[in-house]
């Protein structure tokens, strides 16, 4: 393994050079390099200048806990960089966040403060809680092709079965404990000591049969109602959405919706779900994918790739004319079809061109996806 610097490393060092920075946020999914990122950043450092400890443990920490760190930081210098790590551990941590940084308003020098942990769902829900406009999020992604190559030396196809968390990539040449890595490390850890310990589920079998039907439609529109008739206890639409939003959270799954100049109809569109990785998707195949379904795997990618751009990403669809995806920045628009290697027509890109002529289509393919990237985030 080579050591690599990921894209919010650099974002999150400029912001600790402001004169005066928010709190900052690390936030994104498990085992993505959220920690190692931080203290590449705390390598560049004196050992004075900051103040690194985890409330990680057995046991809950009281309040009182963040307030003795920060003490122990202001004692090691006066503008010391504290960084907490497993925050969502400490019990109303946010409360006391937002008082001992209220209180260092009016004070010449002020603690600067970096917040992470592995539970984003818990994280996110302290800030919009108690920290209204105090903080910055710097947002960590699942690793992508270019990163996995560089840092482990994946061949795209193995990226294409196996991309997204790093600690995997050691079981590849196992598909029993890469799997089992997946599924216990990962999708277990996510939806049991992170979503279903924040948010309240009658059901947590019916919520994970959600999970793994959501992921098995990876880039396929698909209704909830459709969904709801797949599960094997009684729900409704709403309870559907309130899942899936919840996922969203928890940075497993991204739904996104048909294009229109309308925005109810966007709304009530039946969503297009997009596993941010592929190896949320390849694993509900036991990592045994046929051509049509690693032609899926890939539009996934290009979808999971879009959706870090700052615009909005969407899907458009009349009649049996469709495109994978519409991208739309600015004011821009872009039409972008997937070559997988799956047989598809360019219908629906010339279709969507016609109603929308100041729109730019773009074909992808594993060989131009950084160049559409490129242009789209222009």
């Amino acid at each position: 393994m080579i050591e690599i610097k990921l894209p919010f490393v650099h974002s999150l060092a400029l912001s600790l050079k402001d004169k005066d920075p928010l709190i900052q946020v690390v936030l994104g999914p498990r085992q993505v390099g959220k920690t190692t990122g931080v203290k590449q950043i705390l390598a560049d450092l004196d050992e004075d200048a900051f103040f690194y400890i985890s409330a990680d443990g057995y046991i809950s920490k009281p309040a009182s806990w963040i307030h003795e760190q920060w003490v122990i930081a202001k004692t090691k210098n006066k503008n010391c960089l504290l960084v907490i790590d497993e925050i969502q551990k400490v019990e109303n941590w946010s409360e006391i966040i937002k008082k001992l940084w209220d209180e260092q308003s009016s004070q010449d020098s002020k603690i600067k403060l970096i917040l992470l942990g592995s539970s984003s769902l818990s994280i996110q829900k302290g800030l919009s809680e108690s920290l209204a406009g105090r903080y910055q999020v710097n947002k960590v992604y699942h690793w992508n092709y270019e990163e996995s190559y560089k840092a482990y030396g994946l061949t795209f196809d193995e990226f294409l079965i196996h991309g997204g968390y790093p600690g995997s990539y050691r079981f590849i040449s196992d598909e029993v404990q890469w799997l089992k890595y997946i599924k216990e490390s990962i999708i277990e850890a996510v939806i049991g000591k992170d979503i279903l310990t924040t948010i309240h589920v009658k059901s947590p079998a019916l919520f994970k049969q959600l999970f793994d039907i959501a992921c098995s439609y990876s880039a396929q529109e698909v209704s909830y109602t459709k969904l709801l008739g797949q599960l094997q206890d009684k729900g409704n639409t709403d309870l559907i959405k309130y899942y899936l939003e919840h996922l969203e959270g928890a940075f497993l799954i991204k739904q996104i919706f048909k294009y229109s100049t309308k925005p109810l109809k966007v709304r009530s569109s039946s969503p297009k779900i997009l596993p941010l990785c592929p190896s949320l998707f390849s694993c509900q195949l036991d990592a045994d994918l046929n051509t049509e379904e690693r032609g899926r795997c890939f539009e996934l990618i290009v979808g999971a790739a879009l959706t870090r751009l700052p615009g909005s990403l969407y899907y458009w669809r009349v009649k049996d004319s469709e495109v994978d995806y519409i991208y739309k920045f600015k004011k821009k628009l872009f039409a972008i079809e997937v070559k997988s290697g799956r047989k598809k027509s360019a219908k629906g890109l010339n279709e969507f061109m016609k109603s929308y002529p100041s729109a730019e289509g773009l074909i992808v393919t594993p060989d131009s996806l950084s160049e559409v990237l490129e242009l789209c985030s222009v």
